[in-house]
């Protein structure tokens, strides 16, 4: 699994961010996650009209108990 983590902000009121997390099976690296998460955002977009993408990275989920 890898977590997409989207930055996203209110349209309405840029001010209001938060961070958006989309997990999906892949056997790839980070990087290759990153190369390819583009239409992962672009979904996610389309389907918040309301928000805005700022930025986006890649990472592991973290685990339960995991410090952050």
């Amino acid at each position: 699994m890898i977590d997409l983590i989207l930055s996203v902000c209110l349209l309405a009121d840029p001010g209001t961010c938060r961070e958006e997390h989309l997990h999906y099976e892949s056997r790839g690296s980070l990087a290759q996650c990153m190369m390819l998460a583009m239409p992962y955002v672009a979904q996610w977009a389309g389907e918040h009209p309301r928000w805005t993408v700022k930025t986006w990275r890649c990472d592991w989920p973290q685990r339960e108990g995991q410090p952050t």
